[in-house]
């Protein structure tokens, strides 16, 4: 059953009582809590995920709640906990959604660690993984947002999990979570997309949350091999250029990307290493997103030839 199948009352009750079950990717999170229009908004953003069944073992226990003090009558805030701990400050009550977002993020980069986690999107067409490892504010979810609309698979827009054993790329197509201009821009670009309210006044901006394709959830079993690692950066009004980088500078780029190098020591500098020298690594420079996404497109067409 998918969370779209759970009407609004449904979805709050087990919000309220036992929990939301929700798949994304290789994990499980069970998801507690009714604030405001929280249920309405994970209807939304998730509406083609899987829901599992009340019986399995969840890898994150979740809630959020309203704290009880004082400030629920002056200025609401919303806590988010995990196990029983609360490990962050309080939000302002209307940023629950970011919260729930981040939150999520949080848990994983911290304790994920039997995969390489890079800061990186991920795409696939062709059969062929794109790693997009970037830095915040280089354009990376932007241009994500725009490929998987123009017929690329959504794997990652924040985490690009590596099998340690393989070195396939295991798919996290979560929301996408665009800031201030980008989300005009995506608007503006894939009029279809489905993208949930704004929140202004966030610590990154305005975040509004992108739907991820219905096709990217349902193959979120499929792994895929990287073939390419490109970083982009994106520069209003600059031409469009992709530029071949060295293994070397790659690898110091692509490790530089990882949450977890550091922690997995020797596996993770050998999971690199062999990531690099089985890819192709560019620099992508770009103030277009069709001329950005055609290069892409050339660089896994049938035809190309490397």
């Amino acid at each position: 059953m998918k969370v779209a199948c759970l009407k609004v009352p449904e979805l709050k009750e087990r919000l309220s009582g036992v929990g939301l079950y929700l798949k994304t990717g290789p994990f499980i999170v069970r998801l507690q809590g009714q604030i405001g229009t929280l249920p309405q908004i994970i209807r939304l953003l998730y509406a083609d995920f899987p829901v599992a069944k009340g019986e399995v073992i969840a890898d994150f226990h979740i809630s959020l709640r309203k704290p009880g003090n004082l400030r629920y009558w002056w200025r609401p805030q919303v806590l988010f906990q995990i196990d029983g701990r609360i490990p962050f400050e309080p939000f302002p009550l209307k940023l629950a959604t970011p919260l729930l977002e981040w939150g999520m993020n949080w848990c994983i980069a911290t304790r994920a660690h039997h995969y390489l986690m890079l800061h990186a999107g991920i795409v696939e067409k062709n059969g062929q993984g794109i790693i997009l490892p970037a830095y915040p504010g280089s354009g990376k979810s932007t241009l994500c947002a725009a490929l998987i609309h123009r017929g690329w698979r959504l794997l990652s827009d924040e985490f690009g999990l590596v099998n340690m054993e393989d070195g396939r790329i295991v798919p996290l197509p979560r929301p996408i979570s665009l800031k201030n201009q980008s989300i005009a821009v995506i608007r503006e670009f894939a009029p279809d997309a489905v993208i949930g309210p704004s929140f202004p006044k966030t610590r990154k901006g305005t975040v509004a949350h992108l739907r991820p394709p219905t096709s990217s959830v349902e193959r979120m079993e499929e792994t895929v091999s990287p073939s390419l690692v490109i970083f982009p950066r994106y520069k209003t009004g600059a031409p469009t250029v992709l530029e071949s980088y060295s293994q070397a500078y790659a690898f110091l780029k692509l490790a530089n990307n990882a949450f977890n190098y550091e922690v997995l020591g020797v596996n993770g500098f050998k999971l690199v290493t062999k990531m690099i020298r089985s890819c192709q690594c560019y620099a992508l420079s770009f103030g277009d997103l069709d001329e950005a996404i055609a290069k892409l497109d050339a660089l896994v067409a049938p035809s190309y030839a490397g």
